[in-house]
């Protein structure tokens, strides 16, 4: 039965629900009520539903809002600090340094609020982070309006904020108690990468992922070196020793996998894991093409993220949309490798259900939260408008997005940010930049 009120009502020339691959509703509309859902219907039918406000998008394409599934959103304050590097060089000599020297909860919650507002502009909607200081990324993720996981970052060394593994998780359980019941924001375990973790620490990781009810967010066979490096010092490459500590499981959101064996795509489908696949990331990097077709043929489940914007050097999602695409055709030879249906997918339902969201986001249908975004086709650069599918992947731009809501809540309208003031950021990056600068 439809509703006789809504609290918002959009129109749209296009509608792609991603609840099917390619499907496409033309001239129709989305009633949303409390945040929800609530009707789809031809826009010619939905006159009989009152609004309180409706919206009628034109010729834009209406979609559900895209989950950036691996990023270090405070890192944005480093965008561009040390380019061209290799990624050990990049870490040990250029960006751990400039961590050691900056990174306390005032460059995480300013960077943090930066990178939200970029990526909200770009369409965003949520974003799997991992940092530190995570106190700070929560707060950035309310006031920006987007659904938050924080990934609390462990390690085996000191940093700014805390000591050894034990101090890391101490300090994250501590933090993620203040922010239980907030709806829009979750928790994750970030144990950084094989290399900089111990076995130990490991499995202490999986226990409590276990009582605690948390997913896991790890970075996993980034580089050949990572894996060379992991068989010289465990005898065996790092996703088997990962298996073996327990770490392979659907709680595990797997950042890269780019250098993985037949024997390796088959093993993370068949445990249920998810990958976050970063193109671009890994093309500056020089880490590699990530097998995407291969784990996709499998059944694994493949979303994407833009990384920080340290080593990106943007986040925008749309453009990793399209970079997944193309890197998968020249990666395999196949023009059919990851059609831009597939590609859309990845960037959206995909990533919400490596996050446990599935149910709730990541596709436009009746009872799901209405996390959702506008991309204006009415432009000279997507003229004229075949496919609309194909335009988002392969011709839109982020300076096209018109739109985003996240649970019904606007946080970008005709192309201005609602939650956040755009001058103050720039004012608090221009002041980051001379801190680090005088460093």
């Amino acid at each position: 039965m439809l509703p006789t009120h809504c609290d918002t009502l959009i129109s749209a020339r296009w509608i792609i629900t991603v609840e099917h691959d390619g499907e496409v509703l033309e001239n129709h509309s989305v009633a949303i009520e409390k945040g929800h859902i609530v009707a789809i219907l031809p826009t010619a039918a939905a006159a009989g539903i009152a609004s309180d406000e409706h919206i009628d998008l034109g010729q834009q394409v209406l979609m559900p809002g895209l989950v950036n599934l691996h990023g270090h959103s405070s890192m944005t304050l480093l965008r561009g600090l040390a380019d061209d590097k290799t990624l050990m060089d990049w870490l040990n000599n250029h960006i751990w340094p400039a961590e050691g020297r900056h990174v306390r909860d005032d460059f995480v919650f300013d960077g943090s609020l930066l990178a939200m507002a970029e990526m909200i502009r770009c369409g965003t909607t949520t974003i799997n982070d991992m940092y530190f200081f995570h106190g700070a990324v929560a707060r950035a993720g309310l006031a920006a309006g987007m659904r938050t996981f924080v990934g609390c970052s462990i390690l085996e060394f000191p940093t700014n904020y805390a000591n050894n593994a034990d101090d890391y998780i101490s300090k994250a359980l501590a933090e993620r108690r203040e922010y239980l019941g907030e709806e829009l924001v979750t928790f994750t375990l970030a144990p950084h990468a094989p290399y900089t973790v111990s076995d130990d620490t490991f499995r202490k990781v999986v226990t409590l992922a276990e009582e605690e009810d948390m997913l896991i967010h790890c970075h996993i066979h980034e580089t050949a070196d990572e894996v060379e490096g992991g068989v010289r010092e465990h005898h065996q490459r790092p996703l088997a020793r990962l298996k073996a500590l327990g770490l392979l499981t659907p709680r595990l959101i797997a950042a890269h996998m780019v250098h993985l064996s037949e024997e390796e795509v088959a093993l993370a489908a068949r445990h249920g894991l998810s990958i976050a696949h970063n193109p671009s990331s890994n093309m500056k990097l020089a880490s590699g093409i990530a097998p995407v077709k291969a784990l996709l043929d499998a059944g694994a489940n493949v979303g994407l993220g833009t990384d920080g914007a340290a080593s990106n050097n943007k986040l925008d999602m749309l453009a990793e949309t399209r970079l997944a695409a193309l890197l998968a055709k020249v990666g395999t030879g196949d023009p059919t490798a990851v059609p831009a249906a597939t590609a859309i997918r990845m960037a959206t339902l995909n990533g919400a259900r490596a996050l446990g969201l599935g149910e709730r986001t990541g596709s436009v249908r009746v009872g799901k939260e209405a996390d959702l975004i506008a991309i204006d086709l009415a432009r000279v650069e997507t003229a004229p408008a075949f496919d609309p599918v194909s335009h988002v992947v392969y011709a839109a731009g982020r300076e096209q997005v018109s739109h985003v809501w996240v649970k019904g809540r606007p946080l970008l309208k005709a192309h201005r940010l609602v939650t956040l003031d755009e001058q103050d950021l720039l004012g608090r990056a221009e002041d980051w930049r001379n801190r680090i600068l005088s460093h």
